[in-house]
């Protein structure tokens, strides 16, 4: 019965400090008193309430015993008996309610057997008084087992209730991602026509660039500039229809990302390697790179080339976050049945809307950027049966976090 023993605060909190004195034992005992005992998988009440409960029921049938000898066979008072029998047996236990119960009937004899001759046989009222504990035995019994019932009913409502709330969540999710999906394949076609559209005239545009500065390098221009030049004009118009094409590329691949060709994957060894292959562009930017790989850590079942494309973005991302340089740190160990890689940087960290809107696709705060690189990070990672997350604290840098399944007998 938790609401009851919410209700019934006979149990103030009090911690135990170091190891007292012979002066402090006193106190001590006091503060032991006062602790509170959590409340058990059964039901039952801390064990000061059950001291309490079981001195009150005591004191009860005592009074109630000196009550009934004074009172005589005049007024029968043997029904209040299971006043508190059933006090002691509702927050006690079975235990104490028997013996409150025997108390009782004890109790109920002394005052019989005091009050003078009655009975033609003098164990008649001895008989009673065993009739009496057996009714206050059974009463104890059927309370206790309602109780037990009646917790166990609300340990069920519970469990229940919380399952149903679990699985109204997990559908909230999954309507979330349907509708996440549906916007996705909108974006994939959308990106899909407008890359046919335009593909074919940037690259008609990129070959007349290539065969104009080939001219130029000839002819001089007629408005008097050289063709040196020009020659930079044309450059810097070719490096915008690179970037466009780069754009184009980056929707087409968030937007129809090719079937996963999975393998196993030793991480440590790929991790290694990866990270071999980024370290000139780390030392361009002046960043430290700093790895802890487990070396014992089991395989995985990924597609190496999209696990590492997701990671690159991740990378990418935290460089963007330490323009003046500072530590890139890479560690990646077991943890159960899952691997779990962490790339940090200690950059100027994001903001509370910025994290919040961190996977979300197309959200950028970068004037150049495309706001897909997290986007198809979080989506590669799922769709291998990992999760992705990220602490942040605006100045003090970012952590991401990916578990990824180990390989099938790892």
């Amino acid at each position: 019965m938790s609401s009851l023993v919410e209700h019934v605060d006979l149990c103030p909190v009090s911690h135990a400090g170091n190891k007292p004195t012979v002066n402090e034992i006193p106190s001590r005992l006091v503060k032991v008193l006062q602790y509170r005992v959590p409340v058990n998988p059964r039901g039952e009440f801390c064990v000061r309430s059950k001291v309490v409960a079981t001195a009150a029921a005591v004191t009860l049938a005592t009074v109630l015993g000196l009550v009934d000898y004074l009172t005589g066979r005049e007024w029968a008072i043997s029904a209040f008996y299971l006043l508190p029998t059933c006090l002691a047996g509702w927050m006690a236990g079975r235990s104490a309610g028997f013996a409150v119960g025997a108390l009782c009937a004890g109790a109920w004899f002394l005052s019989d057997l005091f009050s003078g001759p009655a009975y033609r046989h003098p164990l008649i009222p001895v008989w009673n008084a065993i009739m009496l504990f057996v009714f206050f035995f059974v009463v104890v019994w059927l309370l206790t087992a309602f109780r037990s019932s009646h917790y166990h009913l609300e340990q069920t409502v519970e469990c229940r209730t919380a399952a149903l709330r679990a699985e109204m969540e997990e559908r909230k999710r999954l309507e979330q991602a349907k509708l996440q999906a549906e916007r996705l394949a909108v974006v994939g076609s959308m990106a899909a026509q407008v890359a046919h559209e335009i593909r074919n005239p940037l690259g008609s545009i990129s070959l007349n660039l290539d065969l104009i500065e080939q001219e130029l390098s000839v002819f001089a221009n007629s408005n008097g500039r050289s063709a040196a030049e020009c020659q930079v004009l044309l450059r810097e118009m070719s490096s915008q229809v690179l970037r466009i094409g780069q754009v184009l590329q980056e929707y087409l691949r968030f937007a129809r990302m090719p079937k996963s060709e999975r393998a196993v994957v030793s991480l440590k060894g790929f991790l290694e390697e990866k990270l071999n292959f980024v370290q000139p562009l780390l030392d361009q930017k002046h960043v430290d790179l700093r790895s802890t790989l487990d070396p014992n850590l089991p395989p995985v079942y990924v597609d190496a080339e999209q696990l590492w494309e997701a990671f690159l973005n991740l990378i990418r991302n935290a460089l963007d976050a330490m323009p003046d340089g500072g530590n890139l740190t890479v560690s990646a160990q077991r943890n159960g049945a899952e691997a779990l890689v962490s790339i940090s940087d200690n950059g100027h960290g994001m903001t509370e809307e910025e994290a919040r809107n961190l996977f979300v696709p197309f959200f950028t705060t970068k004037s150049d950027g495309t706001g897909l690189g997290l986007a198809y990070a979080q989506r590669v990672v799922n769709e291998h049966g990992g999760r992705i997350d990220c602490a942040t604290a605006w100045g003090k840098g970012s952590t991401f976090s990916i578990q990824l399944p180990l390989a099938v007998g790892a």
